[in-house]
């Protein structure tokens, strides 16, 4: 049975994971890469070098984006959104476990690019993996041989004495399901691929073979199963218009049914999986209202005296715009603080989707299902972004976090007031177009500012979006052809200004300033 690279899934590579830190591509993917290196090593670690290559982006970003503790993270098995990150020095020390890091040209094509280099004991191991935008990670070598994981299925490794024999057919006997390979890297091992965990009976008689010297589970980090030979009703959107024509289904069904056959999950699990993020976003809303501080943060909480003067009728009157402007800033600010968010798509996009979607909600009196089913429909938007496109800053710039997350919003908030298929689709059609080249150049190498004003941005081009579609506006473009440009363009930008605190506002001297006090108050 051959397991093939699925399509995007609205779980795994839309919205989520459930995590902290500034950055998904940098904590929560680096963290991913930890722990399937973890499980490599049979979680026997003690000496570690990570290696980034200066073309990429890792070599600026590495220790203010949360790289450093992602990784350490994940090194110590620890889940995304574990509390003990915040003290991950403290945590690795104690482990025992040394990390380096060293800057070295080695080729690397994809920006955010790790190599690295366990050891444990006698085990030394050398893995090259990519974080590819919104916490998704691929393993693309292993000890010198090509490997293709993704986190989204049981991968066992044989290691072996020699590459003598048979020893795939050997293998494959034992395995009832699974894509069964050889790979000749320095240590030749086979890789068993399985929608489920091998027994462990199984996994006995595989170490007892002749040529068998360990074995290796790298458990699944990602919520959703790849599946072999799924069949999906489509995968981009003009596919979607042609199989809802006779069926005239709402956006937020037709995400459902189609997470449910991605997943192989019901469609009522697909509906109770969007319930659960969205009260994970509501209580991170709250706790952004209340006040946060962290050391390591820019800007002071400001959502709480937004809300007093919004309260107090001291702002320009728009219920719904002033709320989700309010919640938009109060999952950054939880962000920023470490504290638990939902990436979607991506950590340094966490706000306008949710912000919008929870914000007109609460503002409009929708209940906490209506707003589950409106991101469920913007969560098929980013199926699309994400199988045309990117979520990857560090690739196509701040279009691909906080302009995917204003065309996502848009059509989540025409489903939530109750618009049709094809206005929904119209909406984010219209606010990606609005979102063409975003450069992303933080400011003083935070994912903070401008951050905060560009999610607030996204949300309110999407409310406006929204009501322009619901007004029946013409977007002209279709979606998949606006995506097809969408991409180029991003890819089109300067490296200077896709991630990489080499241009725009990051190089400014105020960005610089700020940058060398936050360092002083770090080291002191």
């Amino acid at each position: 049975m051959k397991i093939q690279k699925q399509p995007p899934s609205i779980f795994n590579d839309v919205i989520g994971p459930v995590m902290r830190g500034p950055s998904s591509s940098h904590c929560a993917g680096s963290l991913r890469i930890g722990r399937m290196i973890r499980n490599l090593m049979n979680g026997r670690i003690g000496d570690v070098l990570a290696e980034y290559d200066p073309n990429g982006s890792l070599v600026t970003t590495h220790e203010s984006q949360g790289s450093d503790m992602g990784l350490c993270g994940g090194l110590l098995g620890y889940d995304t959104s574990d509390e003990r990150l915040l003290n991950y020095r403290d945590e690795i020390q104690k482990a025992g476990i040394a990390v380096r890091v060293e800057y070295v040209s080695y080729g690397a094509t994809h920006p955010n690019t790790y190599r690295i280099t366990a050891v444990g004991g006698k085990i030394t191991h050398r893995v090259t993996a990519l974080s590819v935008g919104g916490g998704m990670i691929e393993l693309v070598e292993i000890d010198g041989a090509v490997v293709n994981m993704r986190g989204d299925r049981w991968e066992t490794v044989v290691f072996l004495s020699e590459a003598a024999g048979n020893p795939v057919r050997d293998i494959s006997s034992l395995v009832q399901a699974g894509e069964v390979t050889l790979k000749k890297g320095h240590t030749p091992f086979v890789l068993i691929s399985t929608t489920s965990p091998l027994s462990a009976s199984v996994l006995d008689k595989i170490e007892n073979l002749p040529p068998v010297t360990r074995v290796a589970v790298i458990d699944p980090v990602l919520p959703i199963i790849s599946h072999p030979e799924v069949k999906l009703p489509f995968t981009n959107s003009g596919e979607m218009i042609r199989f809802n024509r006779n069926r005239g289904l709402p956006l937020w069904k037709l995400a459902a049914a189609y997470e449910s056959a991605r997943g192989q999950i019901s469609e009522t699990a697909a509906v109770e999986k969007m319930l659960e993020i969205v009260r994970i976003c509501d209580a991170a809303i709250q706790t952004g209202l209340k006040g946060t501080k962290f050391a390591d943060r820019i800007l002071p909480a400001q959502s709480p005296r937004f809300e007093k003067k919004m309260t107090a009728g001291r702002l320009i009157a728009d219920p719904v715009l002033n709320r989700i402007i309010l919640y938009v800033s109060a999952l950054m600010e939880t962000k920023s603080a470490m504290g638990v968010i939902v990436a979607a798509p991506t950590a340094g996009a966490c706000g306008a989707l949710p912000g919008a979607i929870i914000g007109a909600g609460q503002a409009l009196r929708r209940t906490e299902e209506e707003m589950a089913r409106a991101m469920l429909a913007a969560g098929l938007i980013g199926v699309f972004i994400a199988g045309q496109s990117t979520f990857a800053a560090e690739s196509a710039g701040c279009q691909a976090e906080c302009g995917s997350a204003s065309g996502m919003a848009a059509a989540g908030l025409v489903q939530l007031h109750g618009g049709d298929f094809r206005q929904a689709l119209g909406a984010a059609s219209l606010a990606l177009q609005n979102s063409f080249g975003m450069t992303c150049d933080p400011i003083a190498n935070r994912v903070e500012a401008p951050c905060l004003g560009k999610n607030i941005m996204a949300a309110a081009n999407a409310l406006a979006c929204a009501n322009m579609a619901l007004a029946d506006y013409d977007p002209l473009i279709p979606l998949d052809e606006v995506l097809a440009a969408f991409d180029k363009v991003g890819r089109s930008l300067p490296r200077e200004l896709r991630c990489t605190a080499l241009g725009g506002l990051s190089v400014t001297k105020t960005s610089k300033r700020i940058n060398r006090r936050l360092l002083r108050r770090k080291r002191a």
